[in-house]
């Protein structure tokens, strides 16, 4: 069995950036990767996904953005590029094809099962992400059995699904994308949401994501927030990376001829039944946004911003009078459903009593619930930019100090032992 002080789970941006800053304070540790550095960027996305944030924000400990297009949004072939240098450059020690079997507490801190043997950690970082498993409703079993049943997690690309319409299930980043490239490709789509963030791609001169970040938004920290639990369960903002800066908000899809309609509610009869809140859920999310852009005014008079472009809002999104309820999915003008309803963690591995009752972590901003034990890349972990690539290092500055407080104190707790042998 090998044994480091610190056994980190995962070589994405979350575990190579611990690795960075515990490698700057001399902890030595390991890195276990079940795949390549940027496994899940590498496997589990498709194929004309580029990132939503700016290449600028794409900082991590100790590497800045340095390539021509810092405003343009990575594709993932460069991206894996960008975090296998950074790994080489930080020489990180990452053990490649490491698939995590088991992890157990044990008396020295956590014993660690692999494909490739065993490791002793003191501490133990999982950095494996919260985007494992795709989080699929239950009813999705019942569908007729003639109807492709598909996640983000598997799809790559339109030829992919078999001819026919094609219902896309969830209003965030990714469905919003999914279901404009479905309907690119020419076929029928429908898109199915309940709550949503819609959000203009660049506003007054600059990307909303440039915004957030001067204005500090992004750093706003856990313990600032009164209602956590559903700050954490928020959709991600209706955007995509396009060279061309576009938004892709309802009105873009529905002007592309993509037919909107509310949350799916259920599954009978070879029928699925949509919510009639979608008027509410529109008119809501467009209030948000509009607050935000306010909250971004007062913010540049204040800052004595010159020389911006004027104020404006969007157009309100256009509902139609009357969405549809219920869609058959016996008649063929369905074949496909694409459930962009998100993901979660796997800990499958963990026999360690650390989940609450849905398999989720107890956590307080990345300090699991057992002694040794730290989490990264959990939605607003420790601050509302916990899950962006720029937010990994300073979450791993944070979480190191902890790393060391705890290594130190396993030390001082070893210390009088050796000296009474």
């Amino acid at each position: 069995m090998k044994s480091y002080s610190t056994v980190i789970i995962g070589a994405g941006q979350c575990g190579l950036a611990m690795s960075r800053v515990l490698s700057e304070r001399s902890v030595d540790h390991v890195i276990l990767e079940r795949g390549e550095v940027a496994n899940s960027w590498r496997t589990e996305r498709w194929d004309s996904l580029r990132l939503l944030t700016p290449n600028w924000q794409s900082r991590l400990p100790g590497s800045a953005y340095e390539g021509p297009d810092p405003n343009g949004y990575m594709t993932m072939p460069k991206l894996i590029q960008r975090f296998e240098t950074y790994a080489t450059r930080s020489a990180a020690p990452v053990i490649t094809g490491a698939e995590v079997r088991s992890v157990f507490r044990t008396e020295k801190g956590y014993r660690i099962e692999t494909s490739q043997g065993s490791f002793q950690g003191a501490a133990l970082v999982l950095a494996s992400g919260a985007c494992n498993l795709p989080n699929i409703p239950a009813f999705a079993d019942e569908l007729p059995r003639d109807v492709l049943s598909v996640t983000p997690h598997d799809y790559k690309r339109p030829s992919d699904l078999p001819e026919g319409g094609v219902l896309v299930v969830g209003g965030s980043a990714t469905g919003v994308q999914l279901a404009m490239e479905l309907q690119a490709s020419g076929r029928e789509v429908t898109l199915s949401l309940g709550e949503h963030i819609r959000m203009p791609r660049a506003y007054r001169g600059h990307d909303i994501k440039w915004w957030m970040d001067v204005m500090g938004i992004f750093d706003q920290r856990y313990d600032e927030v009164d209602d956590l639990k559903r700050v954490r369960r928020l959709p991600s903002l209706q955007l995509v990376g396009s060279p061309d800066r576009r938004t892709l908000d309802l009105n873009a899809l529905m002007d592309a001829g993509v037919e909107v309609v509310g949350r799916v509610s259920g599954h009978r009869d070879g029928r699925a039944m949509f919510s009639g809140s979608l008027a509410n859920q529109c008119a809501l999310a467009d209030l948000k946004m509009n607050r935000l852009l306010d909250q971004i005014d007062r913010w540049a008079a204040e800052a004595g911003l010159d020389g911006l472009p004027s104020a404006h809002r969007p157009e309100p999104t256009k509902i139609p009078a009357s969405p549809r309820l219920e869609a058959d999915l016996t008649g063929g003008a369905i074949s496909s459903v694409l459930w962009a309803t998100g993901y979660r963690p796997d800990y499958s591995w963990l026999q360690v009593p650390v989940l609450d009752r849905k398999g989720l972590l107890r956590h307080d901003g990345g300090i699991v619930d057992a002694p040794g034990l730290f989490a990264m890349g959990l939605p607003f972990m420790r601050r509302r930019k916990s899950t962006l690539i720029d937010g990994a290092g300073a979450d791993a500055y944070d979480l190191a100090d902890h790393v060391i407080a705890h290594l130190d104190r396993v030390a001082a707790q070893a210390a009088p032992r050796r000296h009474a042998a």
